[in-house]
């Protein structure tokens, strides 16, 4: 069995913040309560069937990190893995470039073209931060929180570049992930495209150990567990199809190609951790996301797994 950590307990859950409400599922034909196969070949033709309904190519895996019960479905292929890279980014700048919030305090000036050549910016496009800069630290809530393009540019460039977070990844024994380009190009999602790219497992996998591991210090990790635990961009994905009570620290992604992303960890009621990591992508390059399809998986994860 995998040991990304201990189960935190009900107090430092509570000091993360955990405590944020989370959506009851309403799913089309049932609830993220609905009874899950009790075999994994089971699960397996139910997320099959979803591909199917969806006319998507899906890829999860998901990992009960007390009993070592997993789901693994197309967790070894590669899907572009978008905004989801936000997060790496993030913790390479805690491991690597700060000391003491030192550089976390470090204020960033930039213009209106960097905004305009991000694309979404809905933090960093404001008046008074185009007028005054962010600080790093600032600039790393707005691209977690909200998925600013800008803020994870400017990340970028405080590391040195996309290249920065593949270093970052292959330091941390993740042997898949790459990232190649900026916001909004890392966006583009081919078919067959290699660059951008990561798999369900790895990305599950490196995610667990900034959240649940050692790779960071234990202020750097909670710094960004409260990040992820403040998303706001997966209350129709995850956080859809999860059941009332549990806790979500995650990170979505969206491209063309109908992408559509989500990875993180999941907190039972009684403080079980789950690694989640749902990856999908269609054949039509104007496809669009599909949130459905990531709340109906969380839910087959949740009540297969916990």
């Amino acid at each position: 069995m995998e040991n990304f950590g201990t189960r935190p307990s009900r107090r430092a859950v509570l000091a993360l913040g955990a405590g944020a409400a989370l959506g009851t599922a309403v799913l089309t034909g049932g609830s993220a309560h609905a009874a899950a196969p009790r075999t994994e070949d089971g699960v397996s033709r139910a997320l099959s069937e979803l591909e199917r309904e969806h006319s998507a190519r899906l890829g999860v895996f998901a990992r009960n990190t007390v009993t070592g019960k997993s789901v693994r479905y197309r967790a070894d292929e590669l899907f572009p893995f978008c905004s989801a890279f936000k997060a790496m980014a993030a913790a390479a700048i805690l491991r690597d470039l700060d000391r003491d919030g030192e550089f976390l305090a470090k204020r960033v000036r930039y213009t209106e073209q960097d905004v305009a050549n991000s694309g979404y910016s809905p933090v960093t496009s404001t008046p008074e931060h185009l007028a005054n800069g962010m600080t790093v630290a600032e600039l790393c809530a707005a691209a977690l929180d909200y998925s600013d393009n800008t803020a994870a540019n400017l990340m970028l460039r405080e590391l040195g570049g996309p290249a920065a977070v593949t270093r970052f990844c292959r330091s941390v024994g993740d042997r898949t992930t790459r990232l190649d380009r900026w916001e909004p190009e890392l966006n583009s999602s081919e078919p067959g495209r290699v660059t951008d790219t990561t798999s369900p497992k790895a990305i599950g996998r490196t995610y667990a150990k900034l959240v649940l591991g050692t790779v960071l210090a234990p202020r750097d990790r909670q710094r960004l567990t409260t990040w992820l635990l403040a998303n706001t961009t997966s209350e129709n994905r995850f956080r859809a199809g999860l059941p009332k009570g549990w806790t979500l620290a995650d990170k979505t992604g969206t491209g063309d190609y109908g992408t559509t992303n989500d990875v993180g960890i999941a907190w039972t009621p009684n403080r079980t951790p789950i690694v989640l990591s749902v990856l999908s992508t269609k054949k039509r390059a104007d496809g669009p996301s599909d949130d459905p399809l990531l709340a109906k998986t969380a839910a087959l994860l949740a009540s297969a797994l916990a």
